[in-house]
């Protein structure tokens, strides 16, 4: 099997215990191959210059994922339809665990950690992961402004007025 998944269009696998300790960062760049699969993935037209600056702290059963995602997307108005390009940046923070997780009644907003799956977590994943986060859900390109249509409608209930007048 090949270091890339085919489930994953972009992925940099690590063993947490290979990780250098005495540089606690790394920088995952996506080739334009593995961008456009994210485009496709992600349903938009591109991506292109996507950049991971990512730390690490805590040790090999605990590890918390810091830094920053971003590129340049191409998008389309949710407005004129037209695609414009937009950039994202995303800040990251996600904690790695290898024990199970301990789940506490009524304590919904902690965060569960993502585990270590075999001693290897995927940079790249994560990469992709706050790439998708940091997309505007509704973009709208720059100048474009919503302007409702104003429609002259008659109620329904409109007819209930001639009723009303031809009994009188």
């Amino acid at each position: 099997m090949t270091a890339k998944s085919a489930a994953a269009p972009l992925s940099r696998p690590f063993r947490v215990d290979r990780l250098p300790r005495d540089r606690a960062g790394i920088v995952i760049k996506a080739t334009p191959e593995e961008e456009a699969a994210l485009a496709a993935d992600f349903r938009i037209p591109a991506v292109r210059d996507l950049v991971g600056q990512l730390q690490w702290s805590g040790t090999s059963a605990h590890l918390v994922i810091t830094g920053t995602v971003s590129a340049v997307v191409t998008q389309v108005c949710t407005i004129s339809l037209e695609p414009f390009e937009a950039e994202v940046s995303e800040p990251v923070e996600i904690v790695f665990s290898d024990r199970e997780p301990e789940k506490e009644a009524g304590d919904e907003e902690t965060d569960i950690p993502d585990p270590i799956v075999n001693g290897t977590i995927d940079l790249g994943q994560v990469t992709a992961e706050f790439l998708a986060l940091g997309l505007d859900p509704y973009p709208r390109k720059p100048g474009i402004a919503f302007e409702p249509v104003a429609e002259e409608r008659e109620s329904p209930l409109a007819i209930l007025k001639t009723l009303k007048h031809d009994d009188a």
